[in-house]
């Protein structure tokens, strides 16, 4: 569930100069902005065991949770690393200040991260975020595809729920043309534009999608992704800048571990941990997040995703987002494999890994 938030267009990435200088003359403007602030959470430690601080993006939604857990309880720390997280007032801006250094990390959907990378930005793919957890929702009566030409679809730009609709469409034959789409500037709005019939169909995350089939009468979900993308298919992803690849190789496989050790506390003290992020990180009811943590598993492991995500792109430069399908090059899951290697035991007893 990595909730959307912000603007609803996003900035033209292939207008921006990501290279070091164009970074360093940002820098003033963007540490100015009142809106982006950096949380430390954990404490604070000893100038003589000072942590190396590694700043990142996040979304609000259960794709997160493996990445909020280790925030919450800093896991990173017993190897001398802090994570950090910047607040951005956009989800636009979660996706550029990667692109242009402003941040080390960010968890955000893979479409979005392709956007990037077509634009030139230094950035890689490290490990997985949330997986499935995608539904088109549609008013009362509209059970078919042929039905939703000319209706109003609510989404995200850039975004995988903006993608699934449009492959959705795609398998029955239908153009996006031929829907109405309007840009949301977050779930919330578009939850409550779909209840007052401003919108005829939607394509939203748990807990909205099950809540709007329970609360509006009659509502239909046309698909929770798996009938077209099978199941266990991914939604978000951990990237990263290629930089921190080269220069901090363990800093970053410590947040990785990190993930890894959120993962199981997730898995395996599910209550405790719901407790421990639901108000804190989540602003939803516990009900709710019980939902969510049960349709959108958040998986550290996303090596079996690799060609699914770079096919989802054949449907990104159709779109006209991007100008050609990124290559293999973006993604690197070397450090996740050393992870893994280094970690047996803990990896051993996860209960969503990749069958590679």
């Amino acid at each position: 569930m990595c909730d959307r938030i912000g603007c609803t267009h996003f900035p033209k990435l292939q207008d921006m100069d990501f290279s070091g200088r164009a970074v360093a003359s940002r820098r003033g403007f963007l540490k100015g902005a009142a809106a982006v602030t950096t949380i430390t959470m954990g404490g604070m430690m000893g100038p003589a065991h000072a942590a190396v601080g590694i700043k990142g993006t996040h979304g609000t939604g259960f794709c997160n949770l493996n990445i909020f857990l280790a925030h919450s309880r800093q896991y990173a720390k017993a190897a001398g690393v802090e994570l950090e997280f910047i607040n951005t007032p956009t989800f636009a801006e979660q996706v550029t200040f990667l692109g242009m250094g402003q941040v080390d990390i960010g968890l955000m959907p893979y479409t979005s991260f392709m956007a990037l990378y077509d634009a030139g930005a230094p950035v890689k793919i490290v490990a997985g975020g949330g997986v499935e957890g995608c539904a088109i929702v549609a008013r009362p009566g509209l059970d078919s595809p042929e039905k939703l030409k000319g209706k109003t679809l609510g989404t995200f730009q850039l975004d995988t729920l903006e993608v699934m609709p449009y492959d959705y469409l795609k398998k029955h034959g239908i153009s996006f043309k031929d829907v109405k789409v309007r840009y949301m500037g977050n779930t919330p709005e578009a939850v409550e534009a779909f209840k007052a019939g401003a919108l005829d169909w939607i394509c939203t995350i748990e807990p909205y999608a099950s809540a709007l089939v329970n609360d509006v009468k009659g509502a239909v979900m046309l698909s929770n992704g798996i009938d077209m993308y099978g199941k266990g298919y991914t939604d978000c992803v951990l990237a990263c800048r290629s930089a921190l690849i080269k220069d901090n190789p363990a800093g970053l496989k410590a947040i990785i571990k990190a993930m890894m050790q959120a993962q199981h506390d997730a898995e395996t003290q599910t209550e405790a941990v719901l407790k421990e992020l639901v108000g804190k990180y989540y602003k939803t009811s516990m009900e709710n997040a019980k939902i969510a943590q049960g349709k959108q598993p958040a998986i550290v492991d996303a090596r079996s995703q690799t060609q699914f995500i770079l096919d989802r792109t054949d449907s990104v430069v159709e779109m006209g987002y991007i100008k050609k399908k990124p290559d293999r090059g973006a993604i690197d899951w070397t450090l996740l494999e050393e992870v893994i290697k280094e970690n047996a035991d803990l990896y051993g007893k996860l209960k969503y890994k990749s069958a590679v």
